[in-house]
């Protein structure tokens, strides 16, 4: 949850995140299908809060969550609820979009969301206000967590990015995967990390969405291990 990309690809969408976490946190469950209300999602679960920071569902709908508004925050501990189960109410919802604007924050954590549902929404909550921007979805964009990365930092890694897009005409899931597995010679704020304080990245989880199918994968690295689950939604609105 502290770096997310998205890439337009052809007709293929790719979406890709990095969590990052304390060592002391327990490892995610494995991506697993629920019915939340009356909607199918898909998502691998953190069992300490039981919520998530990546998500779709069968509407074709795609949400990650990133730690952070704008600026590095002071937790203060005392929060209403988990970002993560904010996350699976967004995409539990038959009109997601809809459900951020109307939904109540007060006393929730700072955070950024990146959704697409053919259009592409970067919603940002700083503790005290909304922010919305559309962005395109026929470009590419990253993010990185406000939390973890000072803003040179954030730049840096968006120009790695912008590399990487401009040395790769038609991209694959498994070259953006590899990119993202990459610490590009720096672990204190490279895309894989492992810092003295104990934060380490913990996993690659990516959504592939190509012609009415969606493949959810997910790449356990402290363990390992390679999850790939296909999920069929009714529609895809790309």
């Amino acid at each position: 949850m502290c770096t997310v990309s998205f890439i337009a690809s052809g007709c293929r969408r790719l979406i890709t995140s990095n969590r990052d976490e304390h060592i002391s946190r327990p490892l995610a469950l494995r991506p697993q299908e629920e019915t939340i209300g009356s909607v199918k999602v898909l998502f691998p679960k953190d069992p300490k809060a039981g919520g998530t920071w990546f998500a779709l569902n069968e509407n074709g709908s795609v949400a990650v969550l990133l730690n952070g508004g704008f600026v590095n925050h002071v937790p203060t501990g005392n929060y209403a609820r988990s970002r993560g189960l904010v996350l699976l109410d967004v995409i539990a919802s038959e009109q997601p979009y809809d459900l951020i604007q109307e939904m109540e924050l007060l006393n929730i954590e700072p955070f950024t969301l990146v959704l697409f549902n053919g259009n592409l929404l970067e919603f940002r909550w700083d503790g005290h206000q909304k922010y919305y921007r559309p962005l395109d979805a026929a470009k590419n964009h990253i993010w990185s967590s406000a939390t973890l990365y000072k803003d040179e930092v954030i730049e840096h890694r968006r120009n790695l990015f912008r590399k990487f897009i401009k040395q790769n005409s038609e991209i694959t899931p498994n070259e953006v995967v590899d990119f993202h597995s990459n610490n590009h010679d720096d672990f204190e704020n490279g895309f894989i990390i492992d810092r003295e304080s104990g934060l380490k990245t913990f996993s690659v989880t990516q959504a592939v969405l190509d012609e009415g199918e969606i493949v959810m994968r997910h790449m356990d690295l402290l363990n390992d291990r390679f999850f790939e689950v296909p999920f069929s939604p009714t529609q895809l609105t790309f």
